[in-house]
C-alpha cells in the first residue's frame, strides 16, 4: 500500500518535461549557451571586422603602389567631396535607383494583380514569370549585350520594323541610363512580383466581399482596400530593391563600365575604378563608407514608415 508521503516524494523526484535537454551543471549550462550563442558572435565578428578595416583604411594612404602605411586623416573625404566627380557619381546612383527601383514597384504590382486571378493560364504564367530571377545579373547582363549589338542583335532587328533600327542603347550617354534600368528591370521585377503576390493572397476575403455586394468598384477595392492592407509587404519589398539598387554594379559595368565616359559612373564603379585600377584604396573606401550612409539612412526611414504602414492596416 502506498502512502501520501511517498506518492509526493515521487512526485517531487520525477523529472519534467523542462528538465530534459538541459544541463544540470552551471559549467554545462554555460557551454551550452556558448553553442547556442556561437553562430550570431561569429557572423557579427565577421560583418564588424571587415567595416572597422574600412573605416581604418579609408582615412590612411593605403594602396598597392606603397610599402607602408601612414595615416592620412579626412583628407580621403575631403578631396572626395571637393571632386566633380564623385558628385556626379552620387547623381548617377540616385537617378539610377529611383528609376529602377520606381519602374519595378509598379511594373510588379500591375503584374501580380494579373497573375492573382485564378486561371489556368495564370497558373502556367506565375511559373515562367520567375525565369528571370534565375539567371545571375551577370549572365543577364551579357545575353542583353548580345540581344542590343548593332550588327547582329535580335533586338535592332524587330526595332527596324517599326522604324527605330541601330538603337545606341548602351553606347551613347542619352541611352545609357535607359539601358541599364531595363536590363535591372527584366532581372528583378519577378522579385517585386512574387511579394506583391505572396502579399494579395494572404489578404483576408471578407472585406473584399463586402465592398463587392455593397457595389464598390475595383478601383474603389485596390485604393480603400487592397493598398492600405498590402503596403506594409510593399515597403519591405521597396527597401531590399532600393538597397540593392543603389549598391548596384554588375548590370552597370557588365554593359558599359560606367561610360560611355562618365555617364554611368555610379558609386560602386567609382570605388572599383579607384581601387583597383587606380590603386588608391583610401579613397575608395571613402565612397563606399559613402554609400554605406546613404543605404543606412534611406532604409532607417523606410523602415520608420513600414511600422506605421503596418499599424494603419491593422486598424491601430
Amino acid at each position: 500500500m502506498i502512502s501520501k508521503d511517498d506518492t509526493s516524494i515521487d512526485a517531487q523526484s520525477a523529472p519534467t518535461v523542462s528538465d530534459f535537454g538541459r544541463p544540470k551543471h552551471a559549467l554545462g549550462r554555460t557551454t551550452f549557451a556558448l553553442l547556442i550563442l556561437a553562430p550570431a558572435l561569429i557572423l557579427t565578428i565577421g560583418v564588424l571586422y571587415p567595416f572597422v578595416s574600412a573605416i581604418y583604411y579609408s582615412l590612411t594612404n593605403f594602396s598597392f603602389n606603397n610599402i607602408g602605411v601612414s595615416f592620412v586623416g579626412f583628407s580621403n573625404y575631403v578631396q572626395m567631396f571637393e571632386s566633380s566627380s564623385f558628385w556626379q557619381s552620387v547623381l548617377v546612383t540616385v537617378k539610377y535607383a529611383v528609376a529602377a527601383t520606381a519602374v519595378e514597384m509598379v511594373l510588379g504590382m500591375a503584374i501580380a494583380l494579373l497573375l492573382n486571378i485564378n486561371s489556368r493560364f495564370m497558373k502556367i504564367a506565375r511559373t515562367l514569370v520567375i525565369v528571370p530571377l534565375m539567371i545571375s545579373p551577370a549572365i543577364g547582363t551579357l545575353m542583353w549585350q548580345l540581344m542590343t549589338n548593332p550588327t547582329y542583335g535580335i533586338l535592332d532587328h524587330y526595332l527596324a520594323l517599326v522604324g527605330l533600327g541601330h538603337f545606341p542603347w548602351g553606347n551613347s550617354p542619352n541611352t545609357a541610363l535607359f539601358s541599364v534600368v531595363t536590363i535591372d528591370v527584366w532581372i528583378y521585377t519577378p522579385f517585386v512580383i512574387l511579394l506583391a503576390l505572396a502579399g494579395l493572397q494572404s489578404l483576408p476575403q471578407a472585406p473584399f466581399e463586402a465592398a463587392r455586394i455593397d457595389g464598390g468598384s475595383g478601383w474603389f477595392r485596390f485604393r480603400t482596400l487592397t493598398l492600405p492592407m498590402l503596403m506594409p509587404v510593399l515597403v519591405i519589398t521597396l527597401v531590399f530593391r532600393l538597397m540593392l539598387s543603389l549598391q548596384e554594379f554588375t548590370i552597370i559595368y557588365g554593359l558599359t563600365a560606367g561610360g560611355p565616359g562618365n555617364t554611368l559612373m555610379n558609386l560602386p564603379n567609382a570605388s572599383y575604378q579607384e581601387g583597383f585600377l587606380n590603386l588608391s584604396f583610401g579613397p575608395s573606401l571613402a565612397y563606399m563608407l559613402f554609400l554605406w550612409i546613404i543605404i543606412y539612412l534611406v532604409s532607417q526611414l523606410l523602415i520608420v514608415y513600414w511600422g506605421k504602414a503596418q499599424a494603419r492596416a491593422a486598424g491601430l
